[in-house]
Parts: structure tokens; C-alpha cells; sequence
């Protein structure tokens, strides 16, 4: 009863194979987006949570940089995680690596130069260009949906009204009477379902834009405090 009284379901029922055709177009554009949208909104707060969650911990030991623990999320990156990591691994490779070849062996500490900081920072890029283009991923649909399925009403409108002009040309009017109403029915669901699948993708877009901005601020600022702990506790200052 339900869908008998729905106008979605009445004008796809009476709509022809090509009519059907873009109302199916329509269908999986919407499932379609509606899946991106939110696996990328929840892959999105899983990740605030977790970066937060690191954030706070490494504030409570950053006078020890390198005794934090690693926790590996499940089927989640782990940006500040992963930043941490890279920087404690390489700032380790460059610290042996200089007990290695220093010249002074009376000097217990080994320190960072400013070229051994400069290649900490670069490969904190590098990392943060890579959790950077996962952040990104699949984004594309929704912005590629919210322009295609306007589109495909628009075809559907311009169909319908096609269809109804071709009707009043071959029928008599107590048939051509169904005829107008079957073409216009058609065309307006179909403008209206493309609309309500390209609202959503629109406004799902620019929440994820905004917030993978925020996020790759948020690792940048990270990685800048990274580099200030271990200038802070390697980095040999010159007195003389």
C-alpha cells in the first residue's frame, strides 16, 4: 500500500526501459554515496579520537620522547602514531650512526646536528604526504556524484517531457490525458531524486575536505612539536 501511494514508486512504474534506466542510475549513485560518505566520516572520528588519545600521552612523557608504546588500530591509520614513529626510529638510525663516526670518544652524549634535524623533518613529510593521500581516498566520489546525478534528473526531466510530446502526437485525447501525466510524473521524480542524492554528497564533501584539512594541520603542528622535543633533548647548543 505504501509504495503504491509513494510517487517515487508510481512514476518509476510507469516510466519506459529508459526511463527506469536512470532511475536505477539514480538508485546506485545514492548507495554508492551514501557508503563513501559514511565510511569516510567514521574513518574520519576514529582517527580524531585516536590522534587525541596519542597527543595526550605523548604530553605526559615528551621529557622521555622515545618510551611511548605503539598500538596498532585495526584497519585504521594512525597518523600522530605514525609520525612517532618515524621520528623516533630515524632520530635513533642518526644517533648511532654518530657514535659511530664520532671523533671525540671522551663525549658520553651524541648530538644532532641541524642537517640530522632537517632529515628527521623531511621524512615527517614524507609520512604526512602519505596519510595525507589515505585521507583523501575514495573522496573523489562524492563530489563526482553531486555533479553527475543532477545531471542525470535533468536527462530523466528532458526524457519525460520528450516521451509526453511524443504521445500527444499519436493519441487520442482521453489517452493522451495518461500519457501527459505518465511524462511529467517521470520527469519531475527524477529531478527531484537527483537532487536528494547530490544534497547529501554535497554537504558530506565539504565535511570531509574541512576536517582532512584540519587533520593534516593538526599533523603538522604534531610533527613541529616532534622536532622541538628531540632539538630540546640532541641538539648540541655552541657556547663558545
Amino acid at each position: 500500500m505504501f509504495l503504491a501511494a509513494n510517487p517515487f514508486f508510481t512514476s518509476y512504474q510507469h516510466s519506459d526501459f529508459f526511463g527506469k534506466g536512470i532511475f536505477w542510475i539514480l538508485f546506485l549513485l545514492s548507495a554508492l554515496s551514501w557508503c563513501v560518505l559514511i565510511y569516510k566520516i567514521w574513518l574520519t572520528v576514529k582517527i580524531r579520537r585516536l590522534s587525541k588519545e596519542f597527543e595526550e600521552g605523548f604530553e605526559k612523557k615528551k621529557d622521555r620522547p622515545f618510551s611511548l608504546s605503539f598500538v596498532e588500530p585495526q584497519g585504521v591509520p594512525h597518523p600522530f602514531q605514525d609520525l612517532y614513529r618515524v621520528t623516533k626510529e630515524k632520530t635513533v638510525e642518526i644517533l648511532e650512526k654518530n657514535r659511530f663516526f664520532t671523533e671525540r670518544e671522551e663525549e658520553k652524549k651524541i648530538f644532532l646536528s641541524e642537517a640530522d634535524l632537517d632529515m628527521i623533518g623531511s621524512h615527517l613529510e614524507s609520512t604526512i604526504s602519505t596519510q595525507s593521500k589515505f585521507l583523501r581516498k575514495y573522496l573523489f566520489v562524492l563530489p563526482t556524484i553531486m555533479s553527475l546525478a543532477p545531471f542525470m534528473g535533468l536527462l530523466g526531466t528532458v526524457w519525460g517531457i520528450l516521451l509526453t510530446m511524443s504521445e500527444l502526437h499519436v493519441r487520442t485525447l482521453t489517452g493522451a490525458n495518461q500519457a501527459v501525466l505518465s511524462g511529467i510524473s517521470m520527469a519531475l521524480a527524477t529531478t527531484v531524486v537527483g537532487l536528494i542524492v547530490a544534497i547529501p554528497a554535497l554537504i558530506a564533501y565539504y565535511y570531509l575536505k574541512s576536517a582532512t584539512f584540519d587533520l593534516m594541520k593538526d599533523m603538522e603542528n604534531f610533527s613541529q612539536r616532534l622536532l622541538t622535543v628531540i632539538e630540546m633533548q640532541y641538539r648540541k647548543v655552541d657556547v663558545s
